[in-house]
């Protein structure tokens, strides 16, 4: 399991009531420590991190840290970009601490895998509604996240409370059930070594099983892993596959396939199931760039508009600014041009995530492509996916219906360079501020 880094774990510091991790350079707000938050049979620590420009009715990231970790190791080492996104979108974060011998979760005794049952997933969702009720947070938008231990947690966590989660993504985990021990361990050998094999309809029963008599929705659900991690078997990766398929009513062959990076594989199941298998990686997630596309699924960097009252799109790579050119007609082709205050400059993010222009025409993939040169136009708008966009963490524009990004072709940076949709890759080419108002 992976190690905290020991500048983090010495960062915390602890009192009878309340504990404060020292504060970021970035923002006023830190990481604070909550007590008194409600039920807590197995007196985990509760951690919590609201920015200092909270959206009106935030969403909330549940994030969990891994064996050995604490809730400051993640917030100030590998889950940092969600809390740099947190800064940009306004929502509140929810870090529980396990504070046994190892500081593992448990997902293997019996009280541990059943609703209410006496574990730490009673614990932490005390920890959910207390910050729930204190931020006024969006029920229809309370996610999970979690990295080995944590991405186990995340697994059983979204299979006990799935009215509460609307979606998880999990950095090298384990199906829900997979670790269950009768003996009081809180290890399991067989699932950590990958020969826990099931059947999807039984994945999804022992999961079902967790949560007796509840027939609703399931939250959406990404799952990552390494093709050679040898903690947690990449057989696992599979396995959940299965168990999330069939607890939202699908079929085991995905509806597409992409490469976003290289060594990437990324299988879809409709649109409630994401799977990223990362080549010749082992028990190292998650990894730089990770962050960004959980942040995207999860529909954390959905809430406030990031320029309402209109404003340049500039690109990172270039300073140049995204420019339709003659008059604006359906079709035009869009570009980089040098920055100015004309209104063929003037973009407006919607809550529809539209980028508008023109105040009727909008950024849109040209005839809803979906491949890899796809010309970016304007057009009417129409309010489809193809001229839906999300804004990531690093100022990756990314179409919802394509999972392509706005891309500067062949990372120019020249006036008249076009503007394509190409496979998210990080470069500064796929980097965009929008102006605020």
């Amino acid at each position: 399991m992976k190690r905290i880094l020991a500048a983090a774990a010495a960062a915390v510091l602890t009192s009878f009531g309340l504990a404060v991790v020292t504060p970021q350079s970035a923002s006023a707000a830190t990481l604070t420590q909550v007590s008194g938050f409600g039920a807590n049979p197995t007196n985990l620590g509760m951690y919590v991190y609201a920015p200092d420009r909270l959206a009106a009715r935030p969403a909330l990231l549940l994030l969990v840290h891994y064996c050995s970790g604490s809730a400051a190791g993640i917030f100030n080492g590998n889950g940092r970009d969600f809390v740099t996104a947190a800064d940009r979108y306004g929502y509140v974060i929810v870090l529980p601490e396990a504070t046994r011998s190892g500081h593992c979760f448990d997902v293997s005794t019996p009280p541990a895998l059943r609703r209410d049952g006496g574990g730490d997933s009673t614990g932490i969702m005390s920890m959910v509604s207390w910050a729930r009720a204190r931020y006024d947070v969006d029920p229809a938008r309370i996610v999970v996240s979690g990295f080995s231990s944590g991405a186990m947690m995340t697994n059983v966590l979204a299979a006990q409370y799935p009215d509460v989660f609307s979606a998880a993504s999990a950095y090298s985990g384990v199906p829900a059930g997979c670790f269950a021990t009768t003996d009081g361990s809180l290890w399991n050998g067989q699932c950590s070594g990958g020969s826990v094999i099931r059947t999807a309809q039984q994945w999804g029963d022992l999961a079902r099983a967790m949560n007796p008599g509840y027939t609703g929705r399931y939250p959406r659900m990404q799952v990552w892993h390494g093709t050679t991690d040898t903690t947690l078997h990449y057989n696992n990766f599979g396995e959940q596959i299965k168990q999330w398929t069939n607890l939202a009513g699908l079929g085991q062959t995905p509806s597409s396939s992409d490469s976003p990076r290289s060594g990437w594989t990324r299988t879809r199941y409709g649109s409630a199931v994401e799977a990223i298998s990362i080549a010749g990686t082992g028990h190292t997630l998650p990894q730089n760039g990770m962050l960004a596309y959980a942040i995207t699924f999860l529909g954390l960097d959905g809430g406030t508009p990031t320029n309402p009252s209109g404003g340049t799109v500039t690109g990172v790579a270039s300073g140049r600014c995204l420019d339709v050119p003659g008059t604006g007609a359906n079709g035009a082709q869009v570009r980089l041009y040098d920055c100015h205050s004309g209104t063929n400059q003037a973009w407006t993010y919607t809550a529809n995530r539209e980028l508008r222009i023109f105040g009727t025409k909008c950024l849109d993939a040209s005839g809803r492509g979906t491949a890899n040169g796809t010309a970016v136009i304007i057009w009417d708008c129409s309010g489809q996916t193809n001229q839906q966009w999300t804004v990531g963490s690093t100022g990756a524009l990314t179409g919802v219906q394509s999972g392509l990004c706005v891309d500067a072709a062949a990372a120019g940076t020249a006036n008249g360079t076009r503007i394509q949709l190409w496979a998210c890759h990080g470069g500064t080419n796929q980097q965009w501020r929008l102006a605020t108002a």
